[in-house]
């Protein structure tokens, strides 16, 4: 793949990239990376698995382009490879900018949004509120002139977000999301409100391009103006969806009321561009964001459950919250087994107290031992976990410097990690490890046993129970790790080497 960027690169610009580095996954199969010239100056290429997603990327990024929408401009594209080059836009999200905001809220103590969040809710930083009306602003347009200029003939999958696509998405919360986080639900009644809630919002005229996936990770800041990318799956449809999935995207979590300032501007920017019926719209957008929340749900579950991707679990309280405030507003038609099943998501995830349990309820219980004496008790009782032997790896108990350390001292730490094979079987037990903690978090569960097992419990269990520790507290803060070395008073001077 970078071997065809690179010759797409040397065939517009006549060299070759002084570097090539990977960029960060959004969670498909295409492959971003950025590529620097010899003067310093850089673009980004692209390479799409699909041959027509990437053949209506790159048609509508150039129609949108010459209508005057800020989306990036396609420099070079080699389509029967898979490849491309586009402008780059750099690496701030719309959504890496709200987390920053929010973080410096956080650690200098300001309050300055929390009005905007409601009792108890999350607060938005002046700045961030700016951006995202001038990103509504912008919606309109896509919808509307992009509408204009789009060639529908090269949609992919779909021409339409039509009957047929939105049981696709429905369908998809059901079989990647609610069987896999086994949340019990009635076939037959789920198909018949499917079916009533697509007829629902299939009285919303489909007149517009609706961009398909309109939220905070596919809107760049550049110089703090937004700019737009991934409308590969673009379409024509009904305008309220894009609108939900801004107002709805989980872990920005914006606040009710900032969601009905952006509404009612949204309304004004497109009633300046064409003639609409605000009514009409206000009427099935509830319809929409429901579609929109278990389409992503059915994301989230396909690639964190399915897939083992982690971070994709993580939104799944914050989306949780957002069907609980549906519910709380009623549906906005007559579907009680989709209520019931809402009302099963909403009551294991969205709730306060069960969030708290889940950020720190969550204790993983970390052993190191000796398989002489057998394999440790399960100190929850559960039988939930793992046991890795490390007794493959080499063992500094046979060095004579190391005979009376144990892997608590910085020393035999140092031997260890210069042995390339100590660190991938690290690394593989560490993912493992980090499935499973994200894993239990979403679900709620309170207890994770790990266990190192090597001769004598005294170095390289010792040493990778304790680098786990680190590990883990790293990446999950809220979890809480207890580490135990069963062996340690059978240790040199009763324990006592390494403090």
């Amino acid at each position: 793949m970078h071997d065809r960027i690179i010759r797409l690169f040397r065939s517009h610009f006549g060299s070759d990239p002084v570097t090539v580095t990977t960029l960060a996954g959004d969670g498909s199969a295409r492959t971003y990376v950025r590529l620097i010239g010899p003067d310093g100056w850089g673009v980004v290429g692209g390479y799409g698995p699909e041959r027509e997603e990437n053949r209506a990327f790159v048609a509508y990024a150039r129609a949108f382009r010459e209508a005057g929408l800020p989306v990036p401009d396609i420099l070079a594209a080699d389509l029967d490879s898979g490849v491309w080059l586009e402008e780059d836009l750099g690496d701030v999200t719309l959504f890496d900018a709200l987390r920053a905001a929010r973080e410096r809220a956080r650690t200098t103590g300001s309050d300055e949004a929390a009005s905007t969040g409601g009792a108890g809710g999350p607060s938005l930083p002046a700045e961030i509120r700016e951006t995202y009306r001038r990103v509504v602003d912008w919606l309109p347009r896509f919808q509307v002139e992009g509408h204009r200029v789009a060639n529908y003939r090269l949609a992919y999958p779909h021409r339409a977000f039509d009957r047929q696509s939105i049981l696709w998405d429905l369908n998809y919360f059901k079989y990647h999301f609610l069987k896999l986080a086994h949340v019990p639900f009635h076939e037959a009644r789920l198909e018949r409100d499917f079916r009533t809630l697509t007829a629902f919002v299939l009285r919303a005229p489909a007149d517009h391009f609706l961009y398909r996936d309109f939220q905070s990770r596919n809107v760049m800041l550049r110089e703090g103006e937004p700019w737009f990318i991934d409308f590969q799956g673009g379409r024509r449809g009904a305008p309220q969806y894009d609108l939900a999935s801004l107002l709805f995207d989980a872990k920005a979590d914006l606040p009710a009321a900032f969601r009905a300032e952006l509404v009612d501007r949204y309304l004004d920017a497109r009633a300046a561009l064409e003639p609409m019926d605000r009514s009409a719209f206000l009427e099935l957008f509830p319809g929409f964001v429901l579609v929109r929340l278990m389409q992503a749900m059915g994301a989230y579950g396909y690639r964190g459950f399915y897939e083992a991707k982690p971070r994709f679990l993580e939104s799944v309280p914050y989306a949780a919250r957002n069907v609980a405030g549906i519910l709380a507003d009623g549906l906005p038609v007559e579907t009680p087994e989709l209520e019931a099943v809402l009302a099963r998501i909403a009551e294991r995830w969205s709730t306060e107290s069960a969030a708290e349990r889940r950020r720190s309820g969550l204790t993983v219980h970390v052993t190191s031992f000796s398989y002489r004496r057998g394999y440790p008790s399960d100190p929850a009782g559960h039988g939930g976990g793992f046991v890795f032997d490390c007794r493959a790896l080499p063992n500094p108990g046979r060095e004579e410097a190391f005979m009376d350390l144990t892997g608590l001292d910085q020393a035999v730490g140092d031997y260890l990690e210069a042995e390339p094979a100590c660190g991938a079987f690290f690394e593989h037990a560490a993912a493992l490890v980090a499935e499973q903690v994200a894993r239990y978090r979403a679900r709620g569960f309170t207890d994770l046993a790990v266990a190192f097992g090597c001769t004598g419990g005294q170095h390289r269990s010792v040493y990778l129970a304790e680098r786990l520790r680190g590990a883990i507290g790293e990446r999950f803060p809220e979890v809480t790790v207890d580490v135990t070395h069963r062996e340690r008073p059978f240790w040199p001077n009763g324990g006592a080497a390494g403090g």
